[in-house]
């Protein structure tokens, strides 16, 4: 009896792990961070400014995610039928994405998103070295810079190359315009690389061998190695 009672025990649990593992699957494969009170970084900084831009978000913008953040994320929560539980997940991400993007000006105004202000932010950190797994002006990857840039417009944008593809509406290259991302098949099969498109065949991108510099693609390193491009905004 003991034996059967230990054998349901384990199978119980064993069925809760794979659930549990197959949620954070899904999570990876978005390339989403889920943001939650006592958090820190340049991600939170995103999502208030961004809920800033929409009127949710009445302070100055920390990088804290405290009571004042997560009581902000759940009145856009229940604004847009979400459940309101003031965890940024994957379906609050998707929301937010939705909404009117806006980003606050140096000023301190609200600024409309786009290219320009998309191409002139990427532009500001030329020469910011590459780091593998970088996410911040002390050092980039090419994922990782597209991630900052947008964000910094209050767009969320899946964290790694592979996961980024999927993302936006896909645009041929003789329509492509300033703040279109560009994908490269480089180290790995597929879409390995990515950059911002700036205007007049240039691309901008964090490069392993230059950090974040301007390419073209003509260029025939890149030219042989175009994947396609998307928009995002």
């Amino acid at each position: 009896m003991q034996g059967r009672y230990s054998k349901l025990c384990f199978t119980v649990f064993a069925m809760v792990l794979v659930i549990f593992l197959s949620a954070n699957i899904v999570q990876a494969d978005y390339g989403y961070t889920t943001l939650k009170m006592g958090m820190r970084g340049s991600d939170v900084s995103t999502l208030q400014t961004k809920l800033k831009g929409l009127g949710y978000f009445n302070n100055n913008v920390t990088g804290y995610f405290g009571s004042i953040t997560k009581n902000s994320v759940i009145r856009f929560q229940k604004a847009n039928g979400l459940y309101a539980d003031g965890i940024v997940g994957k379906n609050t991400y998707r929301a937010l994405n939705n909404s009117s993007s806006a980003a606050l000006s140096s000023r301190g105004t609200v600024e409309r998103t786009s290219g320009s202000n998309i191409v002139a932010a990427a532009k500001s950190y030329m020469g910011v070295p590459y780091v593998w797994g970088g996410t911040s002006p002390s050092g980039f990857d090419c994922s990782g810079f597209v991630h900052y840039v947008y964000g910094k417009y209050g767009i969320w944008l899946p964290r790694t190359t592979e996961s980024l593809y999927p993302t936006g509406t896909y645009i041929t290259k003789a329509n492509l315009r300033a703040g279109d991302l560009v994908f490269f098949t480089t180290y790995a099969p597929g879409a390995s690389h990515v950059g911002i498109y700036i205007g007049n065949g240039d691309f901008i991108h964090a490069s392993s061998s230059k950090g974040v510099t301007i390419s073209n693609l003509s260029n025939s390193y890149y030219a042989q190695r175009y994947f396609g491009a998307k928009r995002v905004m």
